[in-house]
């Protein structure tokens, strides 16, 4: 079996048209609504003039060819801080169920965050229950009633660079002070990006006994605390479904223990509403980019870049 590649990148002035096609036809399948969508009037003149600023766009690539996009306008909130706009938001139906929609999310708020911006809000119809619930999985939290839906809202990732193994041993010491019997993290990035690192600097603070090392071939690993929670490490990195995660029985460890899972993005999200969510990029040959996204009330209250 062949796995499609998603590639997710800035829209340009020659995207145009496809971004207009994704649109249509991600808009026009859903269930229909009154009033109707404001998507589905759409002119290839609006989408153009939504690229030309202030804002850009977004598109997702399945295997070369445009599956998805949205648009994010930029405007100026109170204070003077810019706050986000996602607009648009569609799928072709025909890559739906890929993940192309998360990629994209995930990857714009992950922009946004580089660029300083530090919110972003979004308009749910209220008749899409299930879209209301997948942006609520991604952060977004309601902030208000609008007529026929919602103004839904996110706190965006917080940006960290960590320059060495020993700097993200020490911001996993820094979270663990944050953490409390109950809280799942769930750690996403490529091999070797240093997600057991960051475990280890976590049990570390949350004083475990033993060492912490990538449970590969156990899946998951119990660390006892005598000063606190535990930690129950998780690897999902062979696990092809939640169903899978669940046969482990994770989640009977999640009341008392803190529950960190490598690879659990797509997986896990269904265990906790609360969560914080880790994504680690390489910036250089040693040089990593976390990016802390906190998901829920719970996450917001706490000021994790201190």
């Amino acid at each position: 079996m062949t796995t499609s590649q998603i590639v997710v990148r800035l829209a340009c002035p020659d995207d145009v048209s496809a971004i207009h096609e994704v649109t249509l036809q991600a808009f026009a399948a859903r269930q229909p609504l009154d009033p109707p969508a404001e998507a589905l009037s759409d002119t290839l003149d609006d989408v153009a003039t939504a690229l030309a600023g202030p804002g850009f766009g977004v598109v997702s690539e399945v295997d070369g060819q445009i599956a998805g996009s949205l648009l994010v306008r930029l405007d100026e909130a109170a204070g003077g801080q810019t706050i986000a706009t996602l607009r648009r938001v569609g799928v072709l139906p025909k890559f739906r169920h890929l993940g192309v929609a998360d990629a994209m999310v995930r990857s714009t708020l992950r922009g946004l965050a580089d660029s300083g911006v530090r919110r972003a809000r979004l308009l749910a119809r209220m008749e899409l229950p299930q879209i209301v619930d997948w942006w609520r999985a991604h952060g977004f939290l309601i902030d208000h009633d609008v007529p026929h839906g919602f103004i839904m809202s996110a706190s965006l990732p917080i940006p960290i660079d960590v320059p060495t193994p020993d700097d993200m041993r020490a911001l996993g010491r820094s979270l663990a002070q944050h953490m409390r019997a109950g809280d799942l993290v769930i750690a996403s990035g490529d091999l070797g990006a240093g997600k057991t690192v960051l475990a280890q600097g976590i049990g570390d603070g949350l004083g475990v006994a033993g060492p912490v090392i990538s449970p590969t071939f156990v899946l998951a690993r119990m660390h006892k605390s005598t000063a606190g929670p535990g930690l129950v490490h998780v690897d999902a990195y062979r696990l092809a479904s939640a169903a899978e995660l669940e046969d482990i029985d994770v989640d009977a460890n999640l009341a008392d223990s803190v529950v960190y899972i490598e690879w659990g993005a797509g997986l896990a999200e269904g265990l906790s509403d609360e969560r914080l969510e880790i994504h680690i990029e390489r910036a250089s040959d040693e040089t990593r980019r976390v990016y802390l996204m906190p998901v829920g009330r719970r996450w917001r209250e706490e000021a994790l870049s201190d």
